[in-house]
């Protein structure tokens, strides 16, 4: 069985003094900058940045799968914008109540 890495996952950049902490029984932890926990990029200054970044891309692939769907003539525009606010938004938005949010971050948003 395979198991699932998260491509956010993939592009982990560490720490420029200690690369890693032993925590005893022989196990060492790696230290990072940022990293993907449950699809969500954690930072270790606490910002959102990187947050807010992630979920940018999930909402441009989100549209991008949907434009066929949004961009249809016979689908009325009503439709289409619900299709928007429920697919596209909403991935853009998941866990966002957890940010500390500023204001550029509402503005990338």
């Amino acid at each position: 069985m395979k198991s699932f890495i998260c491509r956010g996952c993939l592009n982990l950049v560490t720490s420029a003094g200690r690369t890693s902490v032993d925590i005893g029984a022989s196990a060492k932890l790696e230290l990072v900058d940022k990293f993907c926990y449950l699809g969500d990029m954690l930072s270790v200054d606490g910002n959102a940045d990187a947050a807010v970044g992630a979920r940018i891309r999930i909402g441009c692939n989100k549209f991008r799968q949907l434009v066929p769907l949004l961009t249809n003539k016979d689908v009325s525009v009503i439709m289409r914008g619900r299709f928007y606010s429920s697919c596209v938004q909403s991935s853009m938005l998941h866990g966002s109540e957890t940010w500390p949010v500023t204001k550029e971050n509402v503005v990338a948003l």
